[in-house]
């Protein structure tokens, strides 16, 4: 399908035709972005969306460690820091 850009105010506008509006679930607010040089329409998300079923897809912490303590101490840590 092939559309012409449209004068909107200073900027330019596409016509998107309801069905696809209706395909790709489109309402209110969209996301825009670039990706490898193609205009991408998605539906806006949530902030933070995604991110509860990322940290249960990592597993449980019971086996976390602080990277910080197992690091030896450094010339800094030896003669400069103080508290």
């Amino acid at each position: 399908m092939t559309t012409e850009l449209v004068r909107i105010g200073n900027s330019r506008g596409i016509p998107i035709p309801k069905p696809l509006i209706q395909q790709c679930g489109l309402q209110g607010t969209v996301e825009l972005r670039v990706e490898k040089g193609f205009l991408v329409i998605a539906p806006a998300r949530r902030a933070r969306e995604g991110w509860e079923e990322a940290f249960r897809a990592a597993g449980p912490s019971g086996e976390d460690e602080l990277l910080l303590d197992t690091l030896p101490p450094n010339k800094f840590d030896r003669e400069e820091w103080r508290w």
